[in-house]
């Protein structure tokens, strides 16, 4: 089966269990499976190492493309896809070898786990991990309230670690069968319920050096920025594009009345859409991170606009349950703004870097 035919495959199973994997957990050891049958993890990942070939562009519009019939199973290939990421951009050849077969054929989910890690970055909190040197390694311990990815099945989660000894944080690659690592039971969320979203907790989790994905997480941060923020705005492209869709497909009478602001909205996120994958290949988000956190807050505005025109369109129907996606896409849409770093996180960040400029 070619790669467009495993795609058609993986979206009409996703159509069809959509609804499902918002509400219940009881599909969520099936998605990494599908996502991995629809030939969609490999997408960005050089041939040679085992991918489907392609740029990190390519990668955002497939997290896009998953996000137009589910946001759940797009969640999750974000937290995988993510993981792979910096796989391909680690320090450690060791791990690179290691880890990334694994995670391209599902043996294994990848977590980022770094949500922290990029709020420390932006100076937004400390790091609630830390790291004390062993004889075997490093002895990690802290835990973390909230992972996408943590498959019961098995996974590897990244996190950032201070040290004791005072030298700077490192990233480390936390496998789910080590002595001291304990996964909560699910978070209780209002949707997105088979995104295996729980927390994570290390106590005195001893690892080696192999384990380590970079020995300088603040500057290996900034060169993945980019990537992590842009493989994440190719949920909220995804969701503007289905209920763009949806709205499209109602009746004539409450199309015509928002034709002209459908169609205007269908253009700025084809804008912002264009510009974010540039953006990310370019190197211009490296230069200036604040151009992505605009572009970043900017669709979470189109999501919202496109939602509210969906519900103008669908009306009454929409607030039916199983009725078209409308029900569902309002609460995928409503964790658009939440996402680490979260629109209040970004916003306040910009405006301490416009306060830092005027002095």
């Amino acid at each position: 089966m070619n790669a467009t035919a495993c795609f058609e495959s993986l979206a009409a199973w996703l159509d069809t269990h959509a609804d499902a994997l918002d509400a219940q957990a009881s599909r969520a050891s099936d998605v990494l499976p599908q996502l991995v049958h629809g030939r969609v993890v490999g997408v960005g990942v050089p041939e040679a190492l085992g991918g489907a070939g392609g740029t990190i562009a390519d990668a955002i519009d497939t997290v896009a493309a998953v996000a137009e019939h589910s946001l759940t199973a797009a969640f999750v290939l974000w937290g995988h896809r993510t993981f792979i990421e910096y796989v391909l951009q680690s320090d450690n050849d060791a791990f690179d070898a290691d880890i990334l077969p694994r995670l391209l054929d599902g043996g294994i989910a990848g977590a980022t786990g770094l949500s922290n890690a990029m709020k420390y970055l932006s100076n937004i909190e400390a790091l609630q991990m830390h790291a004390a040197r062993h004889a075997d390694g490093f002895a990690l311990s802290g835990g973390l309230p909230w992972i996408t990815n943590l498959r019961r099945e098995g996974f590897i989660a990244a996190a950032a670690f201070d040290h004791d000894d005072g030298s700077p944080p490192s990233i480390f690659a936390i496998p789910h069968d080590r002595s001291g690592v304990e996964r909560s039971d699910d978070l209780d969320l209002i949707g997105l319920r088979a995104s295996n979203t729980a927390a994570l907790t290390v106590k005195s989790t001893v690892l080696d050096a192999r384990h380590r994905i970079t020995a300088d997480a603040r500057n290996w941060l900034v060169r993945v920025r980019p990537a992590f923020l842009g493989l994440q705005c190719g949920m909220s492209i995804g969701l503007a594009r289905s209920a763009l869709l949806a709205t499209s497909q109602a009746g004539a009478a409450s199309r015509e009345s928002i034709r002209a602001e459908t169609g205007a909205l269908e253009a700025t996120l084809a804008e912002q859409t264009l510009r974010l994958k540039q953006g990310v290949v370019d190197g211009t988000f490296f230069e200036r991170p604040a151009a992505l956190f605009e572009l970043r807050i900017a669709l979470v505005e189109t999501v919202t606009r496109a939602l509210s025109l969906e519900v103008q369109a669908s009306g009454g129907r929409g607030y039916l349950r199983n009725q078209g996606g409308t029900a569902r896409r309002v609460r995928e849409a409503s964790f658009i703004p939440i996402v680490t770093p979260s629109l209040v996180q970004l916003k306040a960040q910009l405006a301490q870097q416009r306060l830092a400029s005027a002095a």
